[in-house]
């Protein structure tokens, strides 16, 4: 197993309504970018093929102190930062958890790897 890398931080960094605000209610847009030059200084780091085939993000949620996540979406449009709308008006109000988990699939023929990124957010739903 290569040993873990804390240099090169490409991504997921969520992108919400506001970087400060914390509590939220009815539609909201989950986004998050890429930073291409340092997964790409990642693969090398890793040995992997820099030939990106795929990136999808899938998003959910969970409420506080539980362990269950319930998916909200998943998106590949990297055009559109990955951006999924959640309705918070279908949850009870209260403190929840929201993962960026950004996926990599790479490959140069006969060679196919994933790598992963996860971040979490706290947030309070108050509907």
């Amino acid at each position: 197993m290569p040993p873990k890398s804390t240099s090169n931080n490409w991504g997921p960094h969520f992108i919400v309504p506001t970087g400060t605000r914390r509590k939220y209610s009815g539609p909201i847009s989950l986004r998050e970018p890429l930073d291409k030059e340092l997964l790409a200084r990642e693969l090398t780091e890793l040995g992997l093929p820099r030939k990106v085939l795929k990136i999808f993000n899938p998003w959910y949620y969970r409420k506080k102190d539980t362990e269950t996540w319930v998916k909200i979406g998943e998106s590949s449009d990297e055009s559109e930062n990955f951006r999924v709308t959640w309705d918070t008006t279908r949850i009870e109000n209260g403190a929840c958890e929201i993962p960026g988990l950004m996926h990599v699939y790479v490959g140069n023929g006969t060679v196919q790897a994933a790598i992963a990124r996860e971040a979490v957010i706290p947030l309070t739903v108050e509907n």
